[in-house]
C-alpha cells in the first residue's frame, strides 16, 4: 500500500506540477466584462511613471501601454517593457499587454528618444522620392522595435498638409500632394508590416487642413465632402485597400461629415464612413483623450465611453489621468448600458484576436537578430537624396571662396537648434575642413537672446561664407530667430540659408538668395548640404509642399 502510494506521489511530483504550470491559453469567452473592457484601454507610461499603473496591470484592468517619449537608453526602454509584461503576467487572465509607440520621426522623435534610431521625418522621406529606401528604413527600424518588445507603431501620418498654417503637422506629413502622401505612406506602412510591427495610420479623416492645434483647441475643417474625398480621405482609402491593421481618429469637427461631434465621437465618421463605406476591418484607435479637443466635451472617462460607442476599439487614455478613478468610472458606465457592453465586447475581441495573431497569447512571437550598420546606410542614402536646392538667385553654388593663393577660406556656420541635436551639428564642418577651410560655428538658442545675436555676428565678421540654419517646428514663427537671421543676412549678403525642419519657414526670409531645405536635422543631411554648397554633390531633393516663393 505504502509502496503504491509512494509511486503515485513520485508520478505526481514528476508530472502533476509540470502539467499544472502549462497554463491553457485564455479564451475570450472566459473573460469577465471588466477584463474585456481592459483590453480596449491603453495607458501612457515612461520609465518614471510606470509604477503608478502597476496595481491596475496586475489586476488585469489594462490591455495596452504606450511608451512615451523621453531621454532614455535602449536598455532602459527594454527593461521598462519587460517590467510591464511581468506585471501583466500576474493578472488573473495573464494576457500580455499590447505595447505601442509613437515612432514617426521628426518633431515627434529625436536621436535620443527611448534609445531608438533617428527616424527621418515623413517630409524628408517624401523629398527623397525613394519608395524602396523608405520601406527598407521602416523595416529595419521595425525590427529594432520588435527586439525591444514593441508591437504597435502609431505611424505613418497620412495627413495631407494642404494648409501652410497648420500648427501641429508640418514635417510629420509627407506633403501637400495626396498621391505622393499615399505612395510614401504605403511604403512606410509596408516596411513596418514586413518587420512584424502593426501600423496605425493617422489622423482620420485628415488633420492637414487645420489651423489650430487639437492638443489645445477644437479644430474645425470646413472642407466639402468632395474636397475631403479628393484630398484628405484618399491616402486612408488606399491604406484600407492595402490591408492596414489600424486607423487612428482625429479630434476634429468636419461639418460635411458630422456637424456636432469630433471624429473620435462620431458614428457617421467612424462607423458609417470608415467601417462600412471604406471597409476597414482592422483596429480603430482614438487619439489621446487628454487632449483639449476631446476634454472640451467630456471628462476622460466619459470621452472613453463616447469613443467606444462611436466605434473605436482602442482607447488612448492619455498621460493626465487618475488611473483607478478613471477605470472605475468607465466600467460603471459600460456596465449600466447594454449597448455599450455589446460594443466593448466587440472592440475587445478585435484586440484579443490581434494579440493572438501576433503570437502573444501562446508566447510564439520570436525576436529578430540584430542587423549591424544596415540602418545607418539607408538613413544616409535617404538624407543624401532629400536635401533640396530651393533657389540660387545669384548662382552662388558651388561656392568659390575667391581667396588669395595660400590663404585658407573661412566659414562661419550659425545654427539655431535645441541642445538635443547638438551632436549632429559637427558633421556640417567635415567637408569644408577636408578642403582646407577654417571653420568656426555657433549654435544659438532656438529662441535667441541678445547674447546669441552678438556671438553670431562675431562669428560672421570676416568670414568668406556665412551659412545660417533655421529650425521651425510647424507654422508658428519664432520671431526672435527670424529677426536675428534677417539681421545677419542684411550685414552679410554672401550667405547660404538652410531650413532644417519645416520648409514653411522659408517664406520668412525673402532676402535669402541661396536656400537649401533638409526637412529634419541629422548628421547626414547636414553633411550633404555642405557637400552641395562645395560642389561635391548635386542636389536631388524635390520640395513636397507648395510654397509661395519668388524665384
Amino acid at each position: 500500500m505504502i509502496k503504491h502510494l509512494l509511486y503515485f506521489l513520485a508520478v505526481l511530483l514528476l508530472t502533476g506540477p509540470l502539467q499544472a504550470q502549462q497554463q491553457q491559453p485564455t479564451r475570450f469567452e472566459d473573460l469577465t466584462l471588466q477584463e474585456k473592457l481592459a483590453q480596449t484601454l491603453t495607458v501612457f507610461v515612461d520609465v518614471d511613471s510606470a509604477e503608478v499603473f502597476r496595481p491596475m496591470i496586475e489586476s488585469g484592468q489594462v490591455g495596452g501601454a504606450l511608451i512615451q517619449w523621453g531621454n532614455y537608453s535602449l536598455p532602459q526602454t527594454k527593461q521598462l517593457i519587460t517590467k510591464l509584461q511581468s506585471w501583466a503576467a500576474k493578472s488573473p487572465h495573464k494576457i500580455p499587454l499590447l505595447i505601442s509607440i509613437d515612432y514617426e520621426g521628426g518633431t515627434v522623435y529625436t536621436p535620443i528618444t527611448l534609445g531608438f534610431d533617428y527616424l527621418p521625418t515623413n517630409m524628408m522621406f517624401s523629398a527623397s522620392g525613394d519608395e524602396q529606401a523608405t520601406a527598407t528604413i521602416a523595416y529595419l527600424a521595425g525590427l529594432e522595435l520588435r527586439r525591444a518588445g514593441v508591437h504597435v507603431n502609431f505611424s505613418p501620418v497620412l495627413d495631407v498638409n494642404s494648409n501652410p498654417n497648420n500648427p501641429i503637422i508640418g514635417v510629420r506629413s509627407f506633403g501637400s500632394d495626396p498621391a505622393n502622401v499615399t505612395k510614401m505612406g504605403l511604403s512606410l506602412m509596408n516596411g513596418f508590416k514586413a518587420a512584424g510591427i502593426v501600423s496605425i495610420v493617422k489622423h482620420f479623416p485628415g488633420h492637414g487642413d487645420t489651423s489650430v492645434d487639437s492638443h489645445y483647441q477644437v479644430p474645425v475643417v470646413k472642407a466639402s465632402f468632395q474636397e475631403l474625398k479628393k484630398t484628405h480621405l484618399a491616402p486612408f482609402e488606399e491604406a484600407v485597400k492595402n490591408g492596414v491593421q489600424g486607423v487612428m481618429t482625429s479630434h476634429i469637427i468636419y461639418p460635411a461629415l458630422d456637424s456636432k461631434n469630433i471624429a473620435t465621437f462620431s458614428k457617421p465618421i467612424v462607423q458609417d464612413l470608415l467601417r462600412e463605406q471604406m471597409g476597414h476591418k482592422g483596429l480603430i484607435v482614438t487619439d489621446s483623450l487628454d487632449m483639449k479637443a476631446a476634454t472640451h466635451f467630456c471628462t476622460i472617462a466619459n470621452c472613453a465611453v463616447r469613443a467606444l460607442n462611436a466605434g473605436s476599439d482602442v482607447i488612448l487614455l492619455g498621460r493626465y489621468i487618475k488611473p483607478q478613478t478613471t477605470f472605475s468610472r468607465i466600467y460603471k458606465q459600460v456596465q449600466a448600458d447594454p449597448e455599450t457592453t455589446r460594443r466593448v465586447t466587440q472592440a475587445a475581441e478585435k484586440v484579443f484576436n490581434l494579440k493572438k495573431e501576433l503570437g502573444l497569447l501562446d508566447n510564439s512571437r520570436t525576436l529578430p537578430a540584430p542587423i549591424d550598420k544596415a540602418y545607418q546606410a539607408e538613413l544616409e542614402k535617404i538624407s543624401n537624396q532629400a536635401v533640396t536646392l530651393v533657389r540660387d538667385r545669384a548662382n552662388l553654388l558651388p561656392f568659390d571662396p575667391q581667396v588669395q593663393r595660400g590663404k585658407k577660406p573661412t566659414l562661419c556656420a550659425v545654427f539655431f537648434s535645441p541642445s538635443r541635436f547638438a551632436d549632429q551639428l559637427p558633421s556640417f564642418a567635415k567637408p569644408f575642413m577636408q578642403k582646407g577651410w577654417n571653420v568656426r560655428g555657433y549654435n544659438a538658442a532656438l529662441t535667441p537672446k541678445s547674447i546669441d545675436a552678438k556671438r553670431a555676428k562675431e562669428c560672421a565678421n570676416g568670414a568668406d561664407l556665412l551659412v545660417v540654419t533655421s529650425l521651425q517646428w510647424a507654422d508658428k514663427t519664432n520671431i526672435n530667430q527670424k529677426n536675428t537671421i534677417n539681421a545677419l543676412f542684411q550685414a552679410h549678403p554672401r550667405n547660404v540659408f538652410i531650413s532644417t525642419m519645416s520648409p514653411y519657414d522659408i517664406v520668412n526670409y525673402p532676402q535669402a538668395n541661396t536656400i537649401l531645405a533638409t526637412y529634419g536635422l541629422n548628421k547626414y543631411v547636414l553633411q550633404t548640404a555642405a557637400d552641395i554648397i562645395l560642389g561635391n554633390l548635386q542636389p536631388q531633393g524635390k520640395m513636397p509642399v507648395d510654397l509661395p516663393l519668388e524665384p
